[in-house]
């Protein structure tokens, strides 16, 4: 298994495969998952030549369960460890949900001042802010995410039964196809991490103003969001975060859900596949 051990000592776990030469695209996942979310994109690309990247975030998947830095500077530190480690440049940096708010935070603050970021795609993305503020009237209420943290202390276990076999998917629409398989390896993945990264990383996706990251973005950034996302409301997301963006695209997906990468993972592959190759 690889790692990294970041500046102040956390072992990151990482995956790595693809000719080391190829032009290397990295994927940061979501709350409260692990790289292993991106396993139908990153055998896609690797079979169209590509390197691809993913790490597991701190306190997260099969890294280290420390108890400290669960917030997006931590993030994106951490992805710059990765980054910097395997020497990554020209690189195309792909977050889903919280892993969208860790890319920006990292291109913005890291990857763009080191020049080794050529384009970035936010997937279901929580910026520029989840939180519904003086200034974000059109925010999810802080009691939304005190409700998340109060179910991560009671009882996780079902709570990350709750979620994939609901809203994340769309998996309680009408008519939905609900994968089994699907939300036990959703479930998997969050049992693996800490509780306490992942009632301290509420806080990290809902509460952190990226508002300034998406405005000191330079590279082409392609925007993705499911238009029924239920867990972060295109309206409260992309919409906003396209209007920040200089070099920005938007694409959205009537119907499709907060999980879409995993249940229509071939429409997205392709639309991102363009991007890459454009």
């Amino acid at each position: 298994m690889s790692y990294v051990t970041t500046a102040d000592g956390v072992q990151i776990f990482y995956k790595d495969w693809g000719p080391k030469e190829a032009r290397p695209v990295v994927f940061h996942h979501g709350w409260p998952l692990s790289s292993d979310d991106w396993d139908a994109q990153m055998l896609f690309f690797v079979q169209h030549g590509f390197r691809v990247v993913a790490h597991d975030r701190r306190g997260h998947g099969r890294s280290a369960q420390v108890s400290d830095g669960h917030d997006m500077d931590h993030y994106a530190a951490d992805a710059a460890a990765v980054a910097e480690h395997l020497d990554l440049r020209n690189a195309i940096h792909i977050g889903h949900s919280t892993g969208g708010g860790e890319v920006a935070r990292y291109v913005a603050k890291f990857g763009e001042p080191s020049g080794r970021v050529a384009k970035a795609v936010l997937v279901s993305a929580v910026p520029p802010l989840m939180l519904k503020t003086d200034a974000n009237p059109e925010g999810l209420p802080l009691e939304v995410f005190d409700g998340f943290r109060t179910a991560v202390a009671q009882n996780r276990a079902q709570f990350f039964l709750d979620v994939p076999s609901g809203p994340f998917y769309g998996f309680n629409r009408p008519g939905a196809k609900v994968l089994e398989g699907v939300i036990r390896n959703w479930w998997r993945q969050g049992m693996m991490g800490s509780a306490k990264a992942h009632y301290e990383g509420v806080k990290a996706f809902s509460e952190t103003d990226q508002t300034d990251d998406l405005k000191a973005i330079s590279v082409p950034t392609l925007v993705l969001h499911g238009e029924d996302d239920q867990v972060v409301p295109i309206a409260d997301a992309a919409l906003k975060a396209i209007k920040l963006l200089r070099n920005g695209a938007l694409k959205t997906y009537p119907g499709l859900s907060h999980g879409m990468l995993t249940v229509n993972a071939d429409l997205l592959n392709a639309d991102l596949l363009a991007f890459v190759k454009a």
